[in-house]
């Protein structure tokens, strides 16, 4: 009797251990991610070398692309899990994306300083063909709207200045991972704005509308300029100095309007 009091009371010990037991024969079809937010960067160091700060670091990221042949894409964070990647960051109203972001680093070195000016280093072609696949599959994956696929800069526009001027956001949009601005509405808006400039105070609104943390004080200051500048390294990499002008206000007004 002892004996079957005791195999009792363990099966039921057993079946508490084991956890609840659900039904899931009713699945609501009210949900999305809790990742709607890819950010691109680059790693400022060597293969080794960033996998090293990824794995053992106080950093990490969901997946590292190397700049190896055939740019192999390792898999460094579970998707469901929170990644260290962007710290201190803003877009669209979120605060501190490392929650609501997959973060996906390039094996690039950045840029070198020179005495005739910065150095910024290409992207390797089998490097961006290898995000595209990646960036395609977390895209379907988790419904992520091509507009929410930015980069580090637009998020912490005051920090950092990854993935750099000669990332390829317009190859990225034409496949459609990424928003890019209608070449023909922006002439046709940058020759009335070569006119009349909007104010500071447009630009401000007006980069705060598309995602940036933007201060909203009418001035010219520090912090307007980086933002900017962040904007303008990712739409007009030709030139990012952080100076409003009629080609940026354009490009602005544009891809608020096509959103």
């Amino acid at each position: 009797m002892k004996f079957l009091t005791f195999v009792a009371c363990f099966l039921l010990l057993a079946g508490c251990a084991s956890g609840p037991r659900f039904d899931t024969s009713h699945p609501s079809a009210n949900f999305d991610s809790r990742t709607p937010f890819v950010v691109l960067h680059y790693t400022s160091a060597s293969l080794e070398r960033s996998l090293q700060l990824l794995t053992h670091g106080e950093v990490s990221s969901h997946y590292l692309i190397g700049d190896d042949k055939g740019a192999t894409i390792y898999k460094l964070v579970d998707e469901n899990m929170r990644a260290w990647h962007a710290g201190e960051s803003e877009w669209q109203g979120r605060t501190w994306l490392n929650s609501s972001s997959i973060g996906i680093e390039i094996v690039n070195p950045g840029f070198r300083d020179t005495p005739t000016g910065r150095l910024w280093y290409p992207y390797s072609e089998d490097q961006i063909q290898a995000l595209i696949v990646l960036l395609k599959d977390i895209s379907k994956r988790h419904g992520i709207s091509p507009r929410h696929i930015i980069g580090h800069s637009d998020i912490a526009p005051l920090r950092k200045l990854d993935p750099g001027p000669l990332f390829p956001w317009k190859r990225l949009a034409a496949a459609g991972l990424g928003a890019w601005p209608n070449e023909q509405a922006v002439a046709a808006r940058q020759a009335q704005y070569t006119e009349h400039l909007p104010t500071v105070g447009w630009f401000q609104e007006q980069l705060a509308r598309l995602g940036y943390a933007t201060p909203q004080t009418g001035e010219l200051d520090v912090a307007t300029r980086h933002v900017i500048a962040a904007f303008q390294m990712h739409y007009r990499p030709s030139r990012f100095d952080g100076t409003p002008d009629a080609q940026t206000a354009a490009m602005l007004l544009v891809l608020n309007q096509t959103k």
